[in-house]
């Protein structure tokens, strides 16, 4: 069963955390830039319907995968591991504090459950990063 967060979160209820966070960073670009939200139906055919437990959120998937490129980020593991320290990373993929961040090993499932044909959808609908795609999904 495909997952969801909601992206109300204490991120929303807090004003302090803007004055953390760098004006100018790369992912509040993105963040202010680009609607994820597609995703969620191009990967719609990759889970059933009403059966089995709900899996991570596929928007929250393709923002950890795309945390993960764009900082070097090559292992599973240390990419959870980075997001559950990193506030910024926290906010750009809608984790509250007081959440978990997916398990590593989901993340390969994930991966391997779409298979590159949904990377490549979902990266030509961003149409800003078509070069990475293939990377990403390897």
């Amino acid at each position: 069963m495909q997952g969801q967060v909601s992206k109300t979160s204490i991120f929303s209820e807090s004003a302090w955390i803007f004055d953390v966070l760098p004006k100018n960073h790369a992912l509040k670009f993105i963040m202010a830039m680009l609607d994820f939200s597609f995703i969620k139906s191009i990967t719609k055919n990759s889970y059933h319907d009403r059966m089995g437990r709900p899996s991570v959120d596929p928007e929250i998937f393709f923002r950890m995968t795309l945390i993960g490129y764009l900082y070097g980020i090559k292992s599973d593991r240390r990419l959870c591991e980075e997001i559950q320290c990193n506030l910024l990373y926290r906010w750009f993929c809608f984790i509250p504090l007081n959440s978990k961040v997916p398990h590593y090993s989901s993340l390969s499932r994930i991966r391997l459950r779409l298979g590159i044909v949904v990377f490549q959808k979902i990266f030509d609908a961003i149409g800003v990063f078509p070069h990475i795609w293939p990377k990403l999904a390897i």
